[in-house]
């Protein structure tokens, strides 16, 4: 027994745009560019995105198969990605991320500020690789559908970078401190997916009903 999502293009896309709520990463990318010209914030952006993308992309191709070879069932995998997702939206809520990115060393360069937090698990967390193998789940989708979804992936990545271009002006309307509310806030509902997230797991290992779309 295992989830299971409806293959729909409009459905899909907001599912993924959900699941990967960019409106949560805009903080991370504004805390990760910290100091930076616009130009340089978003190179970050950019790379931010690209390597988000080409690790969901490598759950989609093999993800599935990864967990076949080491059996793993997709239960135990999603049990897995939400106590993840819930250590991180923990540490949001009580603004470790906000320190940990505010501590970046001055030597990092632009590639290093975007691979964390803002990629991983940023944008490409536990949550969204969980969401992509069972949006490509490989024995109900065909290859024409898992390229469908890809294709999705990459539309809603273009729309986090936008986000991130308009970053600084929100930056401003809303000044340090409500960056820092808007942080924590969205650390709890994270934390609040990520526990509904393993209460559905653990219905699934036990075989009881459930419906773990969102």
């Amino acid at each position: 027994m295992q989830t299971s999502f409806t293959h729909d293009f409009v459905y899909e896309l907001i599912t993924l745009f959900v699941i990967l709520d960019p409106i949560a990463t805009v903080p991370l990318f504004l805390i990760a560019t910290a100091g930076l010209t616009r130009k340089d914030a978003l190179k970050v952006g950019a790379y931010a995105v690209g390597v988000a993308f080409l690790v969901l992309f490598a759950a989609i191709a093999g993800g599935q198969y990864l967990l076949k070879a080491l059996h793993i069932p997709m239960p135990a995998f999603q049990l897995a990605g939400s106590l993840v997702l819930l250590l991180f939206g923990l540490k949001m809520v009580l603004g470790k991320i906000t320190e940990e990115a505010r501590a970046l060393p001055a030597d990092y360069t632009l590639f290093d500020r975007a691979i964390y937090p803002l990629a991983i698990p940023g944008i490409a967390g536990a949550g969204s690789i969980l969401t992509v193998v069972l949006l490509t789940d490989n024995n109900v989708r065909t290859i024409a559908e898992q390229a469908q979804t890809t294709g999705e992936l990459a539309l809603c990545l273009v729309i986090f970078f936008g986000l991130y271009a308009v970053a600084t002006q929100l930056f401003r309307f809303l000044g340090r401190s409500g960056i820092e509310i808007i942080t924590r806030v969205f650390g709890l509902v994270l934390a609040s997916i990520a526990v509904n997230g393993m209460i559905t797991a653990i219905k699934l290992s036990f075989g009881i009903a459930t419906l773990a779309t969102r």
